[in-house]
């Protein structure tokens, strides 16, 4: 799985001098949104994770290609793929990639919150975790660092690459037919289970963290 352009972006932008000072205005911001006053403190700890979040999404990538092909989802996985690729490389993004650092938040956040729904699928359907990490909670946090109404646009985005790739209807082929009626009817892009994830507590004093 060949991620080095995106690598390239990612350790451009967040090793550029000012990318922690763009990400703490944003998640001042935020904060604001949710009624939080934030030390400096907060602010440095709080851009580390974001950091931390869009350098997953490479390492996230090849996990999901490794995991395909072990259960046959090679071909619907590619395409899932080939559209994550996409949001890093496409010119009009929702959130202007001129922005720097800040631009990268909805190619990361399609990226893995992507991956992340293939995998709750999947586990819906056959009760076993296609990966081992659950983003879930990361994911929800960037959503309101996000914000609307680019986090909506975005979650349309990702669902519409679900439906359009096959990937939904590849997973629902390899459960029973009980199974596949709960899928129909408890499908949602976030669906989990209690795997492993992102340690949170870095936005704890942000009120991001779902309760």
């Amino acid at each position: 799985m060949e991620t080095a352009v995106i690598e390239a972006m990612i350790a451009e932008h967040c090793g550029a001098p000012d990318a922690a000072a763009d990400i703490g205005e944003l998640l001042g911001v935020a904060a604001d949104r949710q009624g939080r006053e934030v030390s400096a403190e907060d602010l440095e700890r709080g851009a580390n994770f974001v950091c931390r979040y869009i350098e997953l999404v490479p390492y996230m990538m090849k996990v999901a290609w490794t995991a395909a092909g072990s259960v046959g989802l090679e071909e619907p996985m590619g395409k899932i793929l080939d559209s994550v690729k996409s949001y890093w490389l496409e010119d009009e993004d929702i959130i202007p990639d001129q922005l720097g650092i800040v631009g990268l938040l909805d190619d990361a956040y399609c990226s893995l919150v992507s991956l992340q729904l293939v995998s709750d699928h999947y586990q819906m359907q056959t009760g076993k975790y296609l990966f081992p990490d659950d983003l879930t909670g990361a994911n929800q946090a960037l959503r309101k660092i996000i914000g609307e109404p680019y986090a909506s646009d975005l979650d349309r985005m990702v669902t519409s690459t679900m439906q359009s790739t096959g990937m939904s209807d590849a997973i629902r082929a390899l459960a029973s037919p009980e199974k596949q009626l709960d899928f129909s009817q408890r499908s949602t892009i976030w669906n989990h289970g209690p795997a492993g994830g992102m340690d949170l507590n870095d936005l704890g004093g942000f009120g991001l963290l779902e309760e």
